[in-house]
């Protein structure tokens, strides 16, 4: 059934979506929760309210893997086709730090665009749902490679949109763990200077990377005024308040960028997190964990 996402009110897709990663996560004895938690708001205001996309006419199920792009195999496919249709006016969005995929996946299913079946094919040897997604994954259609590349990637694309004349923005989502990375600078270089204001950028601030606190490993201090300083409009907003991130993507500076750096709590609707310590990239549920973090899913799907 064809699922109007303006109909969807992005405060139940953002609990929708937590609660679909913390079931999974405990039927599967771990993920990526903080993720979850960190971002559920933003990817739900991206996919209801912010950008310019189509519809479905129904929800898809995930495919079998058929093999990778190449000038012999014609069964090659992307996972755009959950994004809607393609076309100058439409907007794109592109996934950077890939540990992020199964709340992209949450997302799409929330919103109507993937089956509740192919949801749970998260990880089935064969499909093409992916813990680390690909070109093929649902939600995507490159390879966002090592953190720091599907910036560039999408810089490129958005150059070659506004060469063509398209009026369609890129909208990409970047883990603030990224901004360690000189490749994310290099990207937010090229984009000022080529004045591509058809992009959008929305940083996950929630100050947590593969290896814990970020401060604790190789601290990003005052990340507005560095892209500020790039040549980028920026705004910050509090990334669990749907409505200041809808505002923001509204904004639009000639020649510049967009920038919006979205503060988060890697914890946020899951208090009981705050238990396995500050290394929460993926978490492990043991045997022992498992009834507390039931109590807490129980508490989100009430």
């Amino acid at each position: 059934m064809k699922v109007n996402k303006n109909d969807l009110d992005p405060r139940q897709v953002a609990n929708g979506i937590r609660s679909r990663v913390l079931d999974l996560s405990i039927k599967r004895g771990g993920g990526n929760l903080s993720q979850a938690c960190s971002s559920a708001e933003i990817m739900a205001a991206l996919y209801t309210r912010m950008m310019n996309i189509t519809d479905l006419e129904e929800p898809l199920t995930p495919k079998k893997f058929v093999g990778a792009p190449s000038a012999t195999n014609k069964d090659s496919f992307t996972g755009d086709d959950y994004n809607g249709i393609r076309g100058p006016q439409y907007d794109r969005f592109y996934l950077s730090p890939s540990q992020y995929s199964i709340v992209l996946y949450a997302t799409l299913a929330e919103t109507g665009r993937m089956t509740n079946e192919g949801f749970n094919l998260f990880g089935e040897d064969g499909y093409v749902i992916e813990h680390i997604g690909e070109s093929h994954s649902p939600g995507m259609d490159i390879n966002g490679g090592s953190l720091g590349q599907a910036i560039s990637q999408a810089a490129g694309i958005a150059l070659a949109r506004k060469l063509r004349g398209d009026t369609g923005r890129q909208f990409v989502f970047l883990g603030d763990g990224e901004c360690q990375l000189g490749q994310t600078w290099e990207a937010v270089q090229a984009m000022c200077y080529r004045q591509l204001d058809n992009m959008v950028v929305i940083v996950d601030e929630n100050g947590q990377q593969c290896d814990g606190k970020i401060d604790d490993v190789c601290g990003c201090v005052q990340l507005d005024k560095r892209f500020e300083a790039f040549g980028c409009k920026v705004v910050k907003v509090d990334g669990h308040d749907v409505d200041a991130l809808i505002e923001a993507a509204k904004v639009k500076e000639e020649g510049k960028p967009l920038v919006i750096m979205a503060k988060t709590s890697p914890y946020q609707g899951m208090d009981v997190l705050k238990e396995k310590g500050t290394r929460i990239h993926y978490v492990r549920l043991t045997q022992d964990d498992k009834p507390k973090f039931q109590a807490c899913l129980d508490k989100l799907q009430a």
